[in-house]
C-alpha cells in the first residue's frame, strides 16, 4: 500500500490493566504511527479486610497517553513504543468500617469498636503519584497494516511508570474501647489512636513503595483506511 505520510488513520478498541479503551493512530512515515489511547474502567470492591478494617469501595480508572509506535520491520508486526500517560485519575476510594465490639489493630496496637457507637472513615490509594508518566512497552500487530487490508489484532505489553501508590485513611467517628468495652476513646481525637493510625499508614507506605510501575497488557481490533 502506499505508505505516504498522513496518508492513513486507524480506530480501534480493547480491553487492559486499565480498563476498556480507545485508540487513534496515525502513519507518520513507513516506520513509525503516532498513536493516542483513552481508558476508563470502575468497579465496585466490598468487604475487603486489613487489620479487621473493613473495607467498601470502588476502583476509578481514567487514564489518556500518547506513544511513538516504531516498526524496525515495517512488513512485520513487532513494534516498540515509548510513550506516556498525559491524564492519569487512577484511584480507589473507600469506606472504612469497624462493626461494633469487634477488634482492629493500628501499629500492632488492638482495640475493640464500641458496640453502641461503631468506627467509621474513609481511605484511598492513588495510582498517579507521577502525572505525566513515562510508558514503554512492546508489541505485535499494525493499527494501519503496511500490507495493505483494513482489519488488525494488536497486542502489546509494557509498563507505565506512574510512581509508588499513595495511601490515606482517617477515623472520623465512633468510640475504641479494650477487650472489655471499657476506657472508650473517640478515634477521630485522640492523640494515641491517631498517633497508631499515622504509623500504620507508614508501614502501609512501605509496603508499596517498590511497585512504582502499572503494568500494561493490551489487546483488541482496529480498523484503517485511507485518508487520501
Amino acid at each position: 500500500m502506499n505508505n505516504g505520510p498522513l496518508s492513513h488513520v486507524a480506530f480501534g478498541g480493547g480491553v487492559s490493566p486499565l480498563g476498556v479503551n480507545l485508540q487513534a493512530a496515525i502513519n507518520l512515515n513507513r516506520y513509525m504511527n503516532f498513536r493516542g489511547v483513552g481508558n476508563v474502567f470502575n468497579y465496585s470492591v466490598n468487604n475487603i479486610k486489613t487489620n479487621g478494617l473493613n473495607l467498601n469501595g470502588k476502583l476509578n480508572f481514567a487514564t489518556a497517553g500518547a506513544s511513538l509506535d516504531f516498526y524496525p520491520f515495517p512488513n512485520h508486526g513487532f513494534r516498540l513504543s515509548p510513550g506516556g500517560l498525559f491524564y492519569n485519575q487512577n484511584a480507589v476510594n473507600a469506606d472504612v468500617t469497624v462493626s461494633g465490639g469487634t477488634s482492629f489493630s493500628l501499629n500492632g496496637v488492638t482495640y475493640y469498636a464500641s458496640s453502641s457507637d461503631p468506627i467509621k472513615g474513609n481511605g484511598g490509594l492513588g495510582l498517579n503519584a507521577r502525572n505525566p508518566a513515562f510508558s514503554m512497552t512492546a508489541g505485535w500487530g499494525n493499527m494501519i497494516p503496511r500490507r495493505g487490508g483494513h482489519w488488525s489484532f494488536p497486542f502489546e505489553i509494557g509498563a507505565a511508570f506512574v510512581g509508588a501508590p499513595s495511601i490515606n485513611m482517617a477515623l472520623t467517628s465512633g468510640q475504641a474501647c479494650d477487650a472489655q468495652g471499657q476506657n472508650c476513646v473517640y478515634v477521630a481525637t485522640d492523640p494515641s489512636v491517631q498517633a497508631n493510625l499515622q504509623a500504620q499508614l507508614q508501614k502501609y507506605k512501605n509496603d508499596v513503595s517498590p511497585f512504582q510501575y502499572y503494568p500494561v497488557v493490551n489487546f483488541g481490533a482496529a480498523y484503517s483506511f485511507r485518508l487520501r
